[in-house]
């Protein structure tokens, strides 16, 4: 970890929690400036006395915009206001600690740092890495939530967000970093295919004879999730009148099938998943309000695609690698990246796999996919125009977004940047010259903004313009 302050009074202070960190076991692994090659693994702590612009800045920086994980910490006597604390967390910090005893402090430290770094260290897992790609800011940061979730809590979770935003998968993840002891298996029940006849059996399973054709027994949800996961997909489709069977479920942890006499116990993790603003359906009279906030232990939306329009490159490299299962993966050429960038995805992820589907699908040879291979029902009409209007409006959403969060437009400068910078480097797998020249700056103005981490100073925009 790294150890910054913004005055020479902070510094003695930072010196001292360092002191104390070490005493602990702690590895630091600079004072002030992070060293060349520092990741997002690598955790920041920066000590302060008063929030102030440069505290604010600096967290902005060290955090690129919430990638980083940075600790705001006090050692003075009176603890920030709760206004002061909020703006120190939409600057970018992940927590923020007070107090006067540095090796107290060391300690709570440690303990939230071990914590990250489990998180983190599952993020890297393979079933993570093939089946939920993606760098920007508020996908890192839902994932780490997710599964620190998973695997450090069990509590049920209530996932939201569009049809094909990658709720499925994540329920799936949810049951695989879950850490029970000999957990069995995930049971999915789509709510939307349930026949309102059929839906009793769907669930509480039904004995022989219950009813015309129940020729044999069978088990129902409830009862195949014994011991395991229970996904309910869509969930706001459920009738008012399953819905009260479930909370009872839910509550009871015991059933009758339909037919039977005999209360089964059950155990099930529950996670739910919605298209639906259940708050709203609440509001309405459609969905009870006690299996909504029964179900919530946990909730957690996933954003649309054009909400994380800088992990649409990320996205489609990973379709090309598994749609291109016989050979090396072919990239992208300047302007099928520029279209992939500013084409708009109804269908968000779904939509952006069948359009790398189709291009694969005329692309031929070793080269880069290019331009001709994107089928004309995929082009942009006339000159693009409209293309360009739906783009600036997909650019207001966001800044929108960030003035929301409470912030100014210095930051929403210095996050543009931090964002352009990575997806650059990405795209270009590393290559700071190539990334350089897309960018129009120095190499070595590149360089240093990646070494050290810092938004502070000129920008990348003015040293280009000087």
């Amino acid at each position: 970890m790294h150890v910054a302050s913004a005055t020479p009074q902070e510094k003695l202070r930072a010196e001292e929690l360092a002191r104390s960190l070490e005493s602990l076991g702690a590895r630091l692994v600079g004072k002030e400036v992070p060293p060349t090659g520092t990741s997002a693994d690598t955790p920041h702590i920066v000590v302060f006395d008063s929030v102030t612009t440069a505290v604010v800045d600096q967290l902005t920086a060290l955090s690129l915009g919430g990638l980083f994980r940075v600790m705001a910490v006090t050692l003075s006597p009176a603890p920030p206001q709760v206004r002061d604390s909020f703006a120190l967390l939409h600057a970018g910090a992940s927590d923020v600690l007070a107090g006067e005893d540095a090796t107290e402090l060391a300690k709570q430290i440690v303990a939230r740092l071990e914590r990250w770094s489990a998180v983190d260290e599952l993020l890297r897992l393979p079933v993570v890495q093939r089946n939920l790609a993606g760098l920007s800011r508020g996908w890192i940061a839902l994932l780490r939530q997710v599964v620190e979730s998973a695997r450090f809590t069990s509590s049920d979770v209530l996932l939201l967000g569009e049809s094909r935003t990658g709720k499925e998968l994540l329920a799936r993840l949810i049951h695989t970093l879950d850490n029970r002891t000999q957990k069995h298996e995930l049971v999915v029940l789509d709510c939307t295919t349930i026949v309102p006849e059929l839906s009793g059996s769907e669930f509480f399973g039904h004995e022989r004879g219950a009813f015309t054709g129940a020729s044999t027994g069978r088990d129902g949800a409830f009862a195949l999730a014994n011991g395991g996961t229970l996904f309910l997909d869509e969930v706001g489709e459920l009738p008012r009148a399953l819905q009260s069977q479930l909370l009872r479920v839910i509550q009871e942890h015991s059933f009758k099938r339909i037919g039977g006499n005999n209360w089964q116990k059950t155990d099930f993790r529950l996670v739910c998943a919605t298209n639906k603003d259940l708050r709203n359906e609440v509001a309405r009279g459609t969905f009870r309000a006690d299996l909504y906030y029964r179900m919530a232990g946990q909730t957690f939306r996933l954003p649309p695609l054009r909400d994380r329009p800088e992990d649409i490159p990320v996205l489609a490299r990973y379709f090309v690698k598994q749609l291109m299962n016989d050979g090396e993966a072919a990239a992208f050429d300047p302007a099928v990246r520029d279209f992939l960038m500013t084409r708009d995805y109804p269908g968000n992820i779904r939509d952006l796999k069948q359009v790398v589907s189709r291009m694969l699908h005329r692309h031929v040879g070793a080269g880069p996919i290019t331009i001709g291979a994107i089928s004309a029902e995929d082009r942009p009409l006339g000159d693009g125009s409209a293309d360009s209007a739906d783009s600036s409006s997909g650019w207001d959403g966001l800044v929108r977004r960030a003035l929301a969060q409470g912030l100014g437009l210095k930051d929403i400068g210095r996050l543009a940047e931090g964002v352009a910078v990575r997806v650059v480097v990405q795209d270009e797998e590393g290559n700071l010259q190539r990334a350089a020249r897309r960018l129009r700056v120095s190499d070595r103005a590149l360089q240093m903004r990646r070494a050290t981490g810092r938004m502070s100073g000129p920008s990348l925009a003015e040293e280009r313009a000087e």
